[in-house]
């Protein structure tokens, strides 16, 4: 029997309080060597639908962590003109699969788990490396700008969140998460407004050209840039990175390839892998100093996290079992 998720069920017994460790250890088994994550392919799809150009892109990610039950396999679209049609940009269901028989166990809509598990990132990073209070200032107003939000929030607490996207859609978010945090959030309107007295910054956006000054900054800010994962996909200008003093990544030689990296002029070996943030190998040495997190994603997340989603459901009795 496959058991199936809907986004309901994970909406129902997923909590980030209990994620982010979860995460968390995901991570640190992932530096350790732990783990199982082949290259993940991606290619272009919906040629000939509608001209000869793609509509989108197509990614399969699949990982395992040793001693897990199963292991995980994610199928992703991200289809930019989504926004246009009222639709999510990146859609995502995760099958999970008997580490010891190979038998599917269950298949989860993975566009929710993704989104928290990427949050998680963002609010592990501040619990480590923010300086305190948190005041945020978040560059995006979709799905993940409101997760690395929430996550934050979560993991340490935030005083304020100062929100910039070059639509409207900025006054959206703002309010609702006003309304969900209780707290002071508020749009504003340009880039450097968002940035300036933020102890963190959060770029989370599918931008291809910086989307703040990195001489914006205060002296001990943290960056958490969340959204490039392709050569052609850039957040950070290059000054941003020559005023860190250091500049994890969660998948170094992935985020070595994003645009923000090649702007930079940044190799693998530039990076500190952000697993070392989380065993005390690494971290803010002085107060003042600017750091800068990159994320590019990794399956070994999805992996762990579809799994703890699966067993809390399975526990609440969540979900469809249907026979295979």
């Amino acid at each position: 029997m496959v058991r199936v998720l809907s986004d309901d069920d994970v909406s129902a017994v997923l909590d980030l309080g209990d994620l982010l460790p979860v995460v968390a250890d995901a991570f640190r088994k992932q530096g350790e060597g732990a783990v199982e994550r082949p290259e993940r392919p991606h290619f272009p799809v919906g040629a000939g639908l509608d001209g000869p150009e793609p509509l989108g892109t197509g990614l399969v990610m699949p990982a395992y962590v040793h001693g897990a039950a199963h292991y995980a396999t994610k199928l992703v679209g991200v289809h930019e003109s989504n926004a246009e049609r009222g639709l999510p940009t990146v859609n995502a269901a995760i099958a999970l699969t008997a580490a010891d028989t190979g038998r599917p166990t269950a298949l989860l809509a993975g566009t929710r788990v993704t989104n928290a598990r990427t949050g998680c990132i963002g609010g592990l990073a501040a619990r480590e490396l923010a300086n305190r209070p948190v005041c945020l200032g978040v560059l995006g107003a979709g799905a993940q700008a409101r997760w690395q939000v929430r996550a934050i929030a979560a993991a340490t607490g935030v005083e304020r969140v100062r929100i910039y996207s070059p639509s409207e859609s900025r006054e959206r978010c703002a309010a609702d998460l006003r309304a969900e945090l209780a707290t002071d959030v508020t749009a504003v309107g340009a880039p450097a407004a968002a940035v300036e007295e933020a102890t963190v910054v959060v770029t989370a956006t599918t931008a291809t050209e910086p989307v703040f000054p990195g001489d914006a900054l205060a002296p001990g800010a943290l960056v958490v840039a969340v959204g490039a994962y392709t050569s052609e996909m850039q957040e950070l200008d290059p000054r941003t990175v020559e005023r860190a003093a250091r500049v994890f990544a969660d998948v170094p030689e992935e985020a070595a390839v994003t645009g923000d990296a090649r702007a930079a002029g940044l190799a693998a070996a530039d990076f500190v892998p952000f697993s070392s943030v989380l065993t005390g190998e690494s971290g803010r040495e002085r107060e003042e100093e600017i750091l800068v997190v990159e994320s590019v994603g990794s399956a070994v997340l999805d992996a762990a996290a579809a799994e703890h989603v699966f067993e809390r459901a399975r526990e609440a009795g969540r979900g469809t079992t249907v026979p295979l």
